[in-house]
């Protein structure tokens, strides 16, 4: 009998299925997203190796990109509007190895659909952690002229390229109008009881 092998995003889908909310690692300490009496799970466990064709595609960077962004994992600053929202997951190589100080640079717009195109409002940049996991605290973004909702994202390896790219969300009735989405690029995701909270692994090839 033919063995059945998981995806990468049914890996992330398991996990998101435990009745448990999340722990988000931050370095001013631990900031737990729980249900009342619940114990806080950890991120999930490294995906099964990605296909060898399962490369995060790249998109276009669009007209809003900033360089130079300030390092942190958490976008929201205090009165922020918008639905909080936490993306989680890992950087990976097309051989299944985990990326230890890969960047991540993100930016988005704000609930409104506006960027901040003269500061770093909601513009940020970090490193996987010895694992390679990255963990990203922000809000969902909003709606503008010809787009549905979206977060840019550069990544990089130590020494490796650039891969420029978008992460989208399931279920945007916008994703069938827009000319760029890619439904390879959806995260999963899930409502809890404080915020959204999105998974997603990228997978580099290495050079």
């Amino acid at each position: 009998m033919r063995k059945l092998r998981r995806t990468r995003r049914e890996v992330l889908g398991a996990a998101l299925a435990a009745p448990t909310m999340y722990v988000l690692a931050r370095s001013t300490g631990l900031l737990e997203m729980t249900r009342a009496g619940a114990a806080p799970a950890v991120l999930p466990p490294t995906p099964a190796c990605p296909d060898a064709d399962d490369v995060t595609p790249p998109q276009t960077e669009g007209p809003f990109y900033t360089p130079a962004t300030p390092r942190r994992t958490s976008l929201r600053e205090p009165g922020m509007p918008g639905t909080r929202l936490l993306v989680t997951g890992y950087v990976l190589s097309t051989t299944c190895q985990r990326i230890p100080g890969a960047l991540l640079d993100f930016w988005q717009c704000d609930a409104q659909g506006h960027y901040d195109n003269a500061g770093f409002r909601l513009r940020g940049h970090q490193f996987t952690d010895a694992e390679g996991r990255y963990i990203l605290e922000t809000i969902v973004p909003g709606l503008y002229a010809g787009r549905t909702r979206h977060i840019h994202v550069k990544v990089q390896a130590p020494n490796q390229p650039v891969l420029t790219t978008q992460l989208y969300f399931p279920d945007e009735p916008a994703n069938r109008r827009d000319g760029i989405f890619n439904p390879r690029l959806v995260m999963t995701v899930r409502d809890g009881a404080d915020g959204r909270m999105g998974l997603f692994n990228f997978v580099l090839r290495m050079r």
